[in-house]
Formats: structure tokens, C-alpha cells, sequence
């Protein structure tokens, strides 16, 4: 079902001002609990970042070039004419994009029928608080402007799930920046460009890095530091750059661009303080995300943000505003789809719920577990090493190790590391697990259940292994420990 072209009231117990995976797990999660919910959505499909521009296309991309891999390996598992191996197909990335899209539209149409079964009113418009509980909604046109008409409704409660957007540094400041695209740019690119420049330390910048660079594109990785990924613990950081940069990605380290020459969509000529200029066709900007905070009414509402412009909320995702709440990227923790859906969810259960066991439902933003979909897979759940030093004491603190080939590349001239770490804390509680590996985006979920509920080591030992597999080694990590 399309959005509405008007409000069908100008009361609502709760209006959510955003339509991405938080809007849609608190606006339906409300619904069920028979409350009268709409959801404003400006950008004119629902899904948000990871619906669009983020989680799902993107894992797409990265199944592709993971095909691209098996396809090298085929030959060694005895497929095709194994003495001459042929060359790998060259990947149609125009086909492969068109594909893509139409899955996400797919997805896009799916998401306006839940609202629909629900009976949450979607409003395709701008929504922006502009009084005590009143929200005003310019409504969006058929030709995208938004020229159909401004109303004003109330909700009993504003819920704001707005997310956020990747950011470029500004032609000022950088010379030549805007001719370079963000990762929402990445998938609008009909073509793959042959060579790529892609800035950034992050998870985001290493995933589309690694599907570049899979996929067979020149690219380069410019980061700030020595490392990628310094916020992980190191056995990921440290296991994934040093795997990366013998599969062909170029690391640069302690590189900065001082400037950016060329046309939009045309070669450039990127400087560095390093001195030799890169030429590359595209240069991708991965270097953070701001909220999405601009005119929402929030100063007008009164509403505190903190000086990363994030809205600030207590554990209850409430703002200092009475009845005003915010969920998702836009409160600044924990940028994760799941954690957006499960703290709207909670927050509508709270709300909503007659049910003595939800009153106080809340996100906890403790040992949340998340995958980075680089080359190979890596996951994790809880405490880094360092992390667990800092808040337990050097003395409290250990870890299991292990290193190993997955038995995948045992039929493989080419290998490809996997790295396990248990950080282990005062009585011998694992609070954290961090996998690199074949397969470790997969592994990670059931062993983050074990840690969110505050197993033991002796938990995982006494656990029977499966084998053979590498998920095994997680249980069969030996007890002799060092300090950490």
C-alpha cells in the first residue's frame, strides 16, 4: 500500500517522526497493542539505512564477492579443467546493481504492506515538532518535491528515529572532496570503476574496501593510523590487515589527502602528504556518520543534544522532554539495526504492554554482538581485551587463544586465517568473544547468547565440540591461560 495522501486524524497516541528498522519495530509493536500509531518518512521508501543504503545491499555485494572467491578456489576441489585453470568470469556489476535494486525494492514494498496489515498510517513528508506533542508534516509530491499540502497532528507520545547519514569533508577544508561519493554513493554505482580510493578505518570502509577489492578493482585504503579498526580488539584489527594486504588491498597508513583533482564521475588525481598522487576513477569517503537532526523542531521542543548533535535519552530512550523519545542512530549508541528494532520493540512494550514482566523493559547496551562482513568474515560480542584490563584490573583479567587454517583450505594452495580470543574475567566469566574466519559471521550468535547471559568458561569446556568444524575450537580453546 502507498503512503496516505493526507492524515486520517489529527490525534494519534504515538507519532514516529523517521521510517527506518526503529520506526518500524516501535510504530508495529505499538499497533499490536491496539494504539493508533503513523510513521512520517521523508526520503519516499521505508527501510532507512539498512533497508537501502546500508546492511542488506551491501551483504548482497558481499555475497558477490565471496562467489568471486569460490570461483578461484573451483578448480582445486577438482571442478573444471584443474591443470589450466580457467580465468575467472569477469562480473557485470551493471546486472548484478539492477538485481540488487530490485531486491531492495522489493524489500521497500514489503515494509509498506506491514504498516498497512498493522494499521499504522504511513505518511510520505517531512515531520517536524513545532509545540508540545505536535508535529507538523509536509507531505511529499508524486515528483519527490515537498509540495502536497502541510499539516499538523498530536501525539500522546513523539517518538524521533530519524538515523543518520555518512559524511564528506568539506571542499574547504579538503580541496576537491565533494568529488568523491559517500557509502551511500557506493550503491549508486552503475559500473565498477577500475580503480578505487576509499578513506576510512572503520568498519564500513574495510567491508566495501574488501568488496572492491574481491571483485577485482584496484583499491586502496587510506586510514589515519598504523591500523584499521582500532576500536576492535586487536586479534581482529591486526588478523584482517595483515590477511587484506597480501590479497591485493593497498594499505596506506598515517595518510591523509590534502587534495582532489578531476571531475565528478570522471578520473581523479588524489594528493596525499605521503607525496606520490593516486589515480582512481572513484574515491569513497568512509570516515563517519552525523545524526540526523536538522530540522526536526528539536530546539524549538527544547530538546538536549549532546555536542556530537546525537539527541540525549536515559535508559528509557526518553529525552528530557516529557512523552518526546528517541531510538536508533539518532541517540547515538550502539549503530546497529537490531539494537534500533529491539529498542523500539522494548519501548512500545513499556509503554503499551499490561504485562507486570514489561513494565520495565529497556535496551540493554551491554554485550551486543556484531559482524563486520570484511574478507574473511569477523565477529564480536562483549569486552576487548583491552576493555576488560581497563574496567577489571590487569590482574582479573585472560584470554584464550587460537589461531588455525579452517579445514575449508586444506584442499587450497591459497589460506586464509582464522583467529579466535576469550577474554575471560573475575570468576572466569567470558566477557568477551572475538572470531576472524571462514563463517564467523554465522558462528557468532548462538556463542553471543552464552555470553550475555554470563557463562563460565568451564560453560564453554564442558560444551561437547561439533565437528569438524572451526566453531569447535571455541569450546576446545585450551584452560592453560595467559595474563592478559
Amino acid at each position: 500500500m502507498p503512503p496516505v495522501a493526507k492524515p486520517s486524524s489529527t490525534h494519534y497516541d504515538m507519532v514516529v517522526i523517521g521510517g527506518g528498522s526503529g520506526a518500524m519495530g516501535v510504530s508495529r509493536r505499538a499497533a499490536a497493542y491496539g494504539k493508533k500509531v503513523c510513521v512520517i518518512e521523508e526520503d519516499g521508501r521505508l527501510g532507512g539505512t539498512c533497508v537501502n543504503v546500508g546492511c542488506v545491499p551491501k551483504k548482497l555485494m558481499w555475497h558477490a564477492a565471496d562467489m568471486a572467491e569460490h570461483l578461484k578456489e573451483a578448480p582445486e576441489y577438482g571442478f573444471g579443467d584443474v591443470v589450466n585453470k580457467p580465468k575467472v568470469p569477469g562480473f557485470s556489476w551493471n546486472y548484478f546493481a539492477e538485481k540488487r535494486d530490485a531486491y531492495v525494492r522489493r524489500l521497500n514494498g514489503i515494509y509498506d504492506k506491514n504498516l498497512d496489515k498493522d494499521g499504522v498510517e504511513y505518511f510520505s513528508g517531512h515531520g517536524k515538532l513545532t509545540g508540545k506533542n505536535e508535529v507538523e508534516v509536509t507531505m511529499r509530491g508524486e515528483d519527490g518535491s515537498f509540495n502536497a499540502g502541510t499539516y499538523k497532528v498530536t501525539g500522546d507520545r513523539v517518538v524521533i528515529a530519524t538515523g543518520g547519514r555518512p559524511i564528506i569533508p568539506s571542499d574547504d577544508k579538503i580541496p576537491g572532496a565533494s568529488l568523491g561519493i559517500n557509502s551511500d554513493g557506493f550503491f549508486e554505482l552503475k559500473e565498477q570503476p577500475k580503480r578505487v580510493v576509499v578513506v576510512g578505518a572503520g568498519y564500513i570502509a574495510v567491508e566495501l574496501a574488501g568488496v572492491f577489492n574481491t571483485l577485482g578493482s584496484e583499491t586502496h585504503l587510506l586510514i589515519r593510523h598504523d591500523t584499521f579498526l582500532r576500536p576492535f580488539d586487536p586479534i581482529i584489527s591486526e588478523t584482517l590487515q595483515d590477511y587484506m594486504s597480501k590479497t591485493g588491498l593497498n594499505v596506506h597508513k598515517q595518510t591523509n589527502i590534502t587534495k582532489v583533482e578531476g571531475t565528478k564521475g570522471g578520473p581523479l588525481t588524489i594528493h596525499t602528504d605521503k607525496g606520490d598522487p593516486i589515480e582512481a576513477d572513484c574515491l569513497l569517503w568512509a570516515i563517519g556518520r552525523r545524526p540526523n537532526t536538522d530540522n526536526l523542531g528539536l530546539e524549538t521542543a527544547g530538546v538536549e543534544l549532546d555536542k556530537a548533535g546525537n539527541i540525549v535519552v536515559d535508559k528509557y530512550q526518553e529525552t528530557n522532554v516529557p512523552n518526546v523519545f528517541a531510538i536508533g542512530d539518532i541517540q547515538g549508541k550502539a549503530l546497529l539495526t537490531p539494537v534500533a528494532i529491539a529498542a523500539g520493540r522494548k519501548l512500545s512494550n513499556r509503554l503499551y504492554s499490561n504485562h507486570p514482566s514489561l513494565k520495565d523493559d529497556h535496551m540493554d547496551y551491554d554485550n551486543i554482538p556484531t559482524v563486520i562482513f570484511s574478507h574473511p568474515t569477523s565477529g564480536t560480542v562483549g569486552l576487548s581485551e583491552s576493555e576488560a584490563v581497563e574496567k577489571y584490573g590487569k590482574d582479573n583479567v585472560t584470554t584464550h587463544t587460537s589461531k588455525f587454517t579452517s579445514m575449508y583450505y586444506g584442499m587450497l594452495e591459497h589460506k586464509a586465517p582464522s583467529a579466535f580470543k576469550m577474554v575471560v574475567g573475575p570468576e572466569e566469566r567470558v566477557v568477551g568473544l572475538h572470531i576472524v574466519g571462514l563463517g564467523a559471521d554465522e558462528m557468532l550468535q548462538g556463542f553471543a547468547v552464552a555470553v550475555k547471559m554470563g557463562a563460565k568458561v568451564k560453560d564453554f569446556q564442558e560444551t561437547c565440540a561439533i565437528h569438524p568444524t572451526s566453531s569447535e575450537e571455541v569450546v576446545t580453546m585450551v584452560p592453560t591461560t595467559k595474563k592478559a
